[in-house]
This record gives C-alpha cells, structure tokens and sequence, in this order.
C-alpha cells in the first residue's frame, strides 16, 4: 500500500461540508451511513434519492419545481433529468449581491485588477441588454476568442442569461484550429481581446481575429476589448466595436431566461489531435449540480475562500473554476505563463490574495520541481489549503515534491475527469487521507469502476473506466450529430449502455484510484497493457532528464516500446544514461516495461492545455499523417519525429 502524506484532522472531518452533507442525508433519508464508502455506495444505488440531495443541499435557485428527478436510473445515453424544472445557470451565479471581491485578475506584468460581486452584476446587465438589442436569442450561439479575464466570463455570464449558448477558444490557438471550432457551431457574436501578454512578450490578435472572420461568415457583431492597448485601432475588423461602444450605460434591468434543465449552455471540444474536434454541447442544469457537488463536496469550497485554477478559458477547468461564483466565493484569473517574471510568480500570487484552493496542472508541479523551486522556503502559503491538479496523471515523485517543499500539510487532490462530462469522474475528499500517487476516491453518484474487455469489474488491476450509471452531466448531444451516432461512437461503442471514458486506471481496496493515461495510448508489448504513466514516473525522477515521450511502434507482429527524452543542460546522452534508464525501469516496473528504444529530443509536443500528445507521435513514427496540428502550442516538434533512422 501507498503511504499516507496526509490525514485531516478529526475537527476538519466534522467541520467539512461533505461530513455535513452525509449526515443531512442520514436524517432525511433515515439511513446510517458510516463513512465515505457507505455514502457513495448509496450515491449510485439510490441514484433519484441522492440527487434530491444534492438539489436541495446546493439551493438551486429555480422558478419552476421539477416534477421527476430522473426518467431511467439506468438508461444511457438519453436520461431526462429534472424533469419540470426551469431555471437560468447565470442567475445562479449572479445571485450574491455584496460588495465583496468576486473575481481577482491578475495579467502577466499586469496590476491586479477586483471586481466585486455587484460590479459584475452590473457589467453583465449593461452586456445583455447589448446583446438582446442587436438581436441574440434563445439557442443563438456566441463566442469568445479571449485570454482568461473578467470580460470573458462577464460575456459568458450575459449570454447565459438570454439562453444563448457559449462557446470559448484561446487566442493562442492557432487560425486553423479555431476555425475547426467555430464553422462547425456558426456563432452569431464573436468576443475577442485586441491581444494578450506571454512569456514576457505581447502579441497582436487582430491580424488573427481578420483571419479568422474572413471564413466565418456567421458572425454578425465583433466586440473587442482593449487589452495590451487602452484604445487600438479596429477599423479593420469586420463588424467590429469596441467593448465600451458596445455597451449600453442605460440598461434595462436584467432578464433571465427560466429554461429546461437539459437546456444548452456550453460547447466545448476535444482536442482535435487527431481530427477534426468534437463539438459537445454540455447542458445549463447537468453543468451547474455537478460543479456544485464537486466544488463544494468534494474541494470543501465555501464564500470564505479565494480560488485559483492556471487555466485558459479553452479548458474545462476555467469552466469549473467560474462555477465557484454560485458558492459566493472569489475566484481568481491569471493570464500570461506561470513563471514570469520570476518563477515563483504564482506562488506570490498566493501569498498576495490570500488563496485557500491553488490549481493546476501535473506539467506546472513537475516544471516546479525540476526547476527547484521550494516555496517552503520562500513563501508563507498560510492560507493555502488545497493543491489541485489536472490535466495529466501527477507521478508519485510530484506527490512528493508537493510535501517536501510546497507545504508538509496542504491536501493535495489530484482530479480526473475531462471535458467530455465538464467535471470529474474521480478527485478530492476532504474527509479521506492522501496517499501518494493516488487520486483520494471515486466522485460521488459517479459509478465508476475499471473493466477488462470481457466487462468485467477489476479490483486491484489496470482496466478501462467506465460510469455504469447515468450521470446529469453527461453531454445533452455533440452539435452536428442528428441521430447520435457520433455520440455513441465516442463513449458507448466498447460496452453497450456503458459510458467508455478512454483512461486507464487501478481502483483498490479502500477506493484510492491510480491514472495511467489515456488507453489510445497505451503500451501493449506482447499483449500485456502497460499504462504510459507507469514509465513516466520512474523517468522522471531521473535529475538528467527534464521531459520524456513513450509511444508504442507496431513491429514484427508485435509492438515495442519507444521512449524520447529531453535531457538537462548540463547531461549528454549516452550508452551509460540508457542503461541506466532501462535498469530503472525494469527493478521499478517490470521487464515489459523496458523501452526497446531510448532516444534524446529536443522538444516533445503538447497541447495548449499542457497534455501530451502521444497519439501524433505515434501515428508519425508509424508512417501516418498527423492532419490537425493548431490544438497544439509546439506543432513544429512533430517534425522532430520524422524519418527517425533508428526507429526503421
């Protein structure tokens, strides 16, 4: 078993929400659940009862009752949840009216900047009355190509309350990639910044933006905001108007649109490394339950604290972050890189703001690491509680690095769940203890579990998640997809009326679950599935080495394992290092485990949200094309992976 690296205390336990939450349900359900396994247990058993729960424990604000809580506790895809009931997801997240700080932004080389809750309510009712004036309705879609700040979430918020539908792309994202977005969903408003701050350096967005709109012919309204420039010029811009122009400083008072739980709020989309991305409508109801049984169960997050996510608004996780402003707490925006102008940039921004719940990315803890970075030393983080992370599996050595030298008794929850639910199948307690290289446990009325390819149940062994039950924040419908077929084939193809999420996990005894990486990814030397993760972990705990790569390579009937890696400055590769790697990996993992083939790089590609991109270099080495590259923030390391003389 995996030792312990921290326990909440008796007195946390009783005072956690989720401890709360168990015994309102003990009451009124007249049960006598015992602890966290008896609670999500009943969770997925009782799934109608638990759901009542949780509509009540959250005070949804809602004009019309629901009259069924769910259709077919079973059925999937295709379960009606809250049947009856009609409410507006931004007046749910309007409705503190106070003049406390709702939203903290802080740009790269930027002074931070405060909205308090009531400002926000007034800057999202001048935009929806622009909005409504020029013509937005219900079902129109609109869209951002905007860096993380208050504007974005003030014109989600606005179209929201009108019915219409979000849609959001980084504006780092390249034209081709943004298009692949937005031409399939035909946005009728197109919000966009003029450009954006990074890594020290600005960029221009509307030679882009001009790009983008000359084959986007849907779109009739371009409002920019100002941004690295307090009045840029905008004559070029097709339809354009400046952020202020725009608004009305009269506006009538706010409407909120009452609608069906299942009504669209957002889309978002899949990675699109491979393809063409998956345009997923995601529904105002489903979005705003789950979001609330996570943030407030699961992250123990209330109106006292201050919430950080390292996202950008083309991410799920700058969804779920802004899903906070329905608890009343104050969420904090950051746009530029994580380490400029010094590397401990975010870590001061915690110690500024008084952050209680900092998230981000297994990449960002494992640069820290390797950067030696010790914030311990540096820095106070009395009011740091909580460290998320997402996005990739974060190895044990990072579990480690966190306890050493970030804080010894901070709650470190790793989280996994993707955008294809815009929440988490698996990620934090605050009731349970951490233990290392683990995700704490199974998200409640989530009935997750690990299958074989005969579908059956693993305990203590790698197999594919799966959801055996419906869930409300399962995707209403991907756009584009009239008889479902792309639906189906994407979750429900591998195990008929079982959700296939496509990650490769361990789920053991006392509920821990361990991530290896996506299963299009994984290992299959002689037959034996080995999750990439596993090889990572041991890798990375090499000082030499500052990032690694492993894909499989179809060869001789079988399939061998490759491994790139990036090697430290001051390191050279040699016979001795791979040696040595091998060795690793083999006392570590197990003798399958071991690459056929070591080889150094100099680049390894990610996405822009900071994902790996294992399958692109798969397909390349293998001889094939890789046909969509703009989803990625290095397409050039590609080119890295041609004609590799060693590989043939």
């Amino acid at each position: 078993m995996n030792p312990v690296l921290w326990s909440p205390t008796q007195d946390q336990i009783d005072a956690s929400q989720l401890e709360a939450f168990r015994r309102q349900v003990n009451v009124r359900f007249n049960l006598d659940l015992n602890g966290y396994q008896d609670l999500h247990e009943w969770s997925v058993t009782h799934i109608s009862d638990f759901w009542k729960a949780i509509w009540g424990y959250m005070a949804i604000e809602f004009s019309s009752d629901y009259t069924q809580i769910v259709d077919d506790e079973t059925k999937m895809p295709g379960a009606k949840w809250f049947e009856g009931a009609r409410f507006n997801f931004a007046e749910n997240l309007l409705r503190i009216h106070s003049d406390k700080p709702a939203i903290h932004f802080k740009g790269e080389g930027q002074p931070i900047r405060t909205l308090t809750y009531n400002e926000l309510f007034a800057e999202v009712e001048k935009l929806a009355f622009a909005l409504r004036k020029m013509g937005v309705q219900n079902n129109d879609r609109v869209a951002g190509f905007m860096p993380n700040m208050p504007e974005t979430i003030i014109a989600m918020l606005a179209t929201a309350s009108i019915g219409a539908i979000w849609s959001s792309s980084s504006p780092d994202f390249g034209i081709k990639g943004v298009l692949d977005r937005f031409t399939q969903i035909e946005p009728k408003v197109l919000f966009a910044a003029n450009g954006y701050f990074y890594n020290g350096k600005t960029f221009d967005s509307l030679n882009k933006l001009n790009s983008i709109l000359d084959q986007l012919p849907s779109v009739e309204q371009v409002v920019v905001t100002p941004y690295t420039e307090s009045n840029p010029n905008i004559s070029s811009i097709k339809n354009g108007i400046l952020w202020n122009d725009f608004l009305d400083p009269n506006p009538s008072p706010i409407e909120f649109e009452q609608l069906p739980f299942d009504h669209p709020l957002y889309i978002m989309y899949s990675s699109g490394t491979t393809g063409l991305p998956k345009s997923i409508v995601h529904g105002a109801g489903g979005t705003l339950i789950q979001h609330l049984k996570e943030l407030r169960l699961h992250t123990n997050i209330s109106q006292d604290d201050t919430v950080f996510y390292f996202t950008t608004c083309g991410w799920m996780m700058w969804n779920w972050l802004v899903s906070n402003l329905a608890i009343g707490a104050t969420i904090v925006l950051y746009d530029g890189t994580p380490f400029h102008p010094t590397p401990n940039a975010m870590w001061d921004m915690v110690d500024e703001l008084g952050i209680t719940h900092f998230g981000t990315s297994a990449k960002f803890i494992d640069a820290c690491r390797q950067g030696g970075i010790s914030p311990v030393k540096t820095h106070s983080l009395k009011t740091l509680r909580t460290i998320l992370s997402t996005g990739s599996p974060l190895v044990e050595e990072s579990f480690d690095y966190v306890y050493k030298h970030i804080k010894s008794d901070v709650q470190l929850a790793s989280i996994s769940g993707g955008t294809d639910i815009i929440s988490c199948f698996a990620g934090g307690n605050p009731t349970l203890p951490v233990y290392r290289g683990e995700l704490q446990c199974i998200g409640l009325g989530m009935d997750v579990a690990a299958y074989n390819f005969k579908g059956n149940a693993l305990e203590n062994e790698k197999g594919e998640l799966v959801c055996r039950k419906p869930f409300p924040s399962m995707p209403i419908y991907f756009w584009n997809d009239k008889n479902g077929e792309k639906y189906h084939n994407a979750y429900f193809d591998e195990f008929p009326d079982i959700w296939h999420h496509g990650d490769f996990i361990e789920i053991n005894k006392h509920g821990g679950v361990t991530i290896f990486g996506r299963s299009d990814a994984t290992l299959n030397p002689g037959g034996v599935r080995i999750g990439t993760a596993e090889i990572y972990r041991v890798v990375d705990a090499f000082d030499e080495i500052t990032d690694s790569l492993v894909v499989g390579q179809s060869w001789e009937g079988d399939e061998r394992v490759i491994l790139f890696i990036i090697l430290d400055g001051g390191s050279s590769f040699n016979d001795e290092l791979v040696i040595k790697i091998q060795k690793a990996i083999q006392s570590n993992c197990s003798p399958r485990h071991v690459p056929a083939i070591i080889l150094d790089t100099q680049d390894i590609p990610y996405t822009i949200n900071g994902k790996k991109v294992e399958i692109a270099v798969k397909k390349i080495i293998q001889g094939e094309d890789v046909t969509n590259k703009d989803a990625l923030a290095n397409p050039e390391s590609l080119d890295l992976y041609k004609n590799l003389d060693a590989l043939s």
